[in-house]
């Protein structure tokens, strides 16, 4: 190398000193630092509790000589075998109230989107209103109102809907109370916000210049609802309907209240196991099998709708 291009050669990065190091791996750090409580509330409350449970399900025992772990598996087998009415019951409620949330949702959640204007606001409030009220006093409340005595029993006698719905096997005669309609009523009433609200965030992100592209092309309104809007919506969709079913299936207040013991769901059955039959390994199993086909359907739902993101 001459003594020009030694002149021109740029000099040698040096390394930053320690003390210039340290600020750059702390900010490395910081992340990390922020998941730390989110973790720790997870370890605490979510793997301990179900470590618990998966080694109570596999215990014998009585509350007398007192519960140890054998590995007694076939405490599943025995669960579902017993109990598989209790879970049959509730997929088909969690199901129905789904799909009615969905059909009485996606309407509302399309008219706050697009046609509410300043009302906006107002009505949004109106939607989460019901939160602010405890949810066993909202259930008691669905008691007074299909009352045998009260104005909607009425009304639906004498219309002769409960004829029909009474022929399907969705209410006994002419009562609605202690009736599987009664449960799903429950269950679509207190599980709809979790359905609006999902709605309604997919479809206010949707540019309006779409419908009005659509309108351009000659599209008719439900044409363009469903070529547009609805596929642009379904994340709100697949979002709205797992808020729902998920939660809906393990309850057990509003068969609890609003039903019989013919309408008893697999929640109902876990809480007499856990605290009045006190057999905790069958309360145990019970939950696991409950949360392990949750996880199957819900896998199952998200790939065929397509989102296989939100998994």
């Amino acid at each position: 190398m001459t003594a020009t291009q030694a002149a021109e050669a740029p000099p040698a990065p040096s390394s930053p000193p320690p003390g210039e190091r340290q600020p750059a791996s702390r900010k490395r750090l910081v992340p990390y630092w922020l998941l730390l409580p989110g973790i720790v509330w997870l370890l605490v409350f979510f793997v301990a509790p179900m470590v618990y449970q998966a080694s109570t399900s596999v215990q014998t025992g009585s509350l007398e000589t007192g519960y140890q772990v054998t590995w007694h598996f076939a405490t599943y087998w025995d669960a579902l075998t017993e109990y598989y009415p209790q879970f049959l019951k509730s997929v088909l409620y969690s199901g129905t109230a789904t799909l009615l949330c969905l059909l009485v949702g996606y309407p509302l959640a399309y008219t706050i989107a697009f046609r509410a204007g300043r009302w906006r606001n107002l009505v949004l409030i109106m939607v989460i209103a019901p939160f602010f009220t405890s949810f066993l006093i909202r259930t008691l409340a669905w008691k007074t109102i299909l009352a045998d005595g009260g104005p909607v029993v009425g009304a639906l006698n004498t219309l002769h809907i409960l004829d029909v719905t009474s022929w399907l096997g969705v209410t006994d005669g002419h009562r609605v109370l202690a009736t599987p309609l009664a449960v799903i009523c429950g269950l679509t009433y207190n599980f709809l916000p979790f359905m609006i609200l999902p709605l309604y965030t997919s479809l206010e992100r949707i540019d309006g210049r779409l419908h009005e592209a659509a309108g351009d092309l000659y599209a008719r309104p439900f044409t363009a609802l469903r070529k547009v809007t609805l596929p642009l919506s379904m994340p709100g969709v697949v979002a709205g309907t797992l808020l729902t079913f998920i939660p809906a299936t393990g309850d057990y207040i509003n068969a609890e209240l609003l039903g019989s013991t013919d309408e008893k769901m697999v929640g109902n059955v876990i809480q007499s196991q856990f605290l009045r039959v006190l057999d905790y390994p069958t309360a145990a199993a019970l939950s696991f099998i409950l949360m392990a086909a949750i996880l199957a359907m819900v896998t199952v739902y998200i790939r065929k709708s397509g989102t296989e993101d939100l998994v």
